[in-house]
């Protein structure tokens, strides 16, 4: 809370008035109703009679805190994203530049908060995302010298692919190296423990996770392996790798939408306009459509609203993609796409 909030707080909790306030402190009853309006803020040699008063703490009443707690950063970057869809992207990039510089040494809501909007710029289609990335990479070399694991090596990724995407390759290349490298896979001896001690739910969950995890990576693999088969001109090989992450994400019960994709990657670098709308025909109303892990015995514990609601955001930023891109321009000649998208009310 702030100083006013906590002013008006103690004061109701002790029966006391705003005048009888005024009246202790020897100050007028209009000075401590704009104390709690936030409007203005007491003299710094009224704070200790005031604390006193109120039966409280300097501390207490500067709302003074060494860091945020878990929870309240959880809930700070949650307010983050209902920020973003009711006021627009910069002002929740406001919103967090600020906390932050309240909480400077709170490695942990640097890094939730930073992580968030870094990726709320592509679900949301952000314009312009570079000018927010300039401020971005200063908080990941920060974060690059945490003590934290977890922290350190996310923070050193994202910095190699700020490197990588302005062509900067010998800095990427330098910051790959220095990445841990560990043969022990701490997920997996955990899961083995656990089904030894019979704690078989614990158990596959972890398996689960790694069976999505693994399948996901395999994924990011085949559209990178198409990518360069069709830089190549290797065309045959670009469709077998369409057809075989098509078959992965049937056979392993991924969202359905996630069937067509690597296919309409294909169709769009080969401005195929009939094969792309055919595609979009089946992938639009798919990515609106809920997705329930758990009727796959694969995924027993897994949930899967937030697959749900990604996809369903993805739509829209997809749309987004298709209509601002030069490359994309061969879709909007003639009516087709729009009417496609009027059709499933998108």
């Amino acid at each position: 809370m702030k100083i006013n909030e906590i002013i008006r707080e103690k004061r109701k909790a002790l029966s006391l008035t705003q005048e009888q306030v005024a009246e202790f402190l020897g100050v007028s009853t209009p000075a401590v109703n704009k104390w709690e309006k936030g409007t203005t803020y007491p003299d710094i040699t009224l704070l200790p009679a005031l604390a006193r008063l109120l039966k409280t703490d300097l501390n207490t009443l500067l709302s003074f805190h060494d860091d945020l707690t878990d929870r309240e950063i959880v809930q700070f970057v949650d307010g983050l994203d209902e920020t973003v869809q009711e006021q627009g992207y910069d002002a929740a990039f406001q919103k967090a530049i600020h906390k932050i510089q309240e909480y400077p040494t709170c490695e942990r809501l640097l890094y939730s908060a930073i992580l968030y909007l870094e990726g709320a710029l592509t679900l949301y289609n952000v314009s312009a995302p570079a000018q927010y990335q300039e401020r971005y990479e200063p908080f990941y070399q920060r974060l690059a010298t945490s003590d934290s694991p977890e922290i350190r090596d996310t923070a050193t990724s994202m910095l190699i692919s700020y490197a990588r995407n302005r062509g900067d390759f010998s800095k990427a290349e330098e910051l790959i190296h220095t990445l841990p490298f560990s043969t022990i896979d701490r997920e997996e001896q955990l899961a083995i423990l656990y089904q030894r001690q019979e704690r078989y739910q614990d158990a596959e969950k972890l398996w689960e996770h790694r069976t999505i995890k693994g399948i996901t990576e395999v994924q990011t693999a085949f559209i990178h392996l198409l990518e360069i088969a069709l830089q190549e001109k290797r065309e045959d090989d670009a469709a077998f790798f369409a057809d075989a992450y098509e078959t992965l994400a049937r056979r392993f019960y991924f969202p359905e939408w996630m069937r067509y994709n690597a296919h309409l990657q294909l169709a769009l670098a080969k401005k195929d306009k009939d094969r792309s709308l055919s595609i979009l025909q089946k992938m639009l109303p798919a990515m609106k459509k809920a997705w329930d892990p758990q009727d796959c015995p694969l995924y027993r514990h897994a949930d899967g609203s937030d697959a749900t609601w990604l996809s369903g955001r993805l739509v829209n930023t997809l749309l987004d993609e298709l209509a601002s891109k030069e490359e994309y321009a061969f879709l909007f000649a003639g009516s087709e796409l729009e009417e496609l998208v009027a059709q499933w009310d998108l």
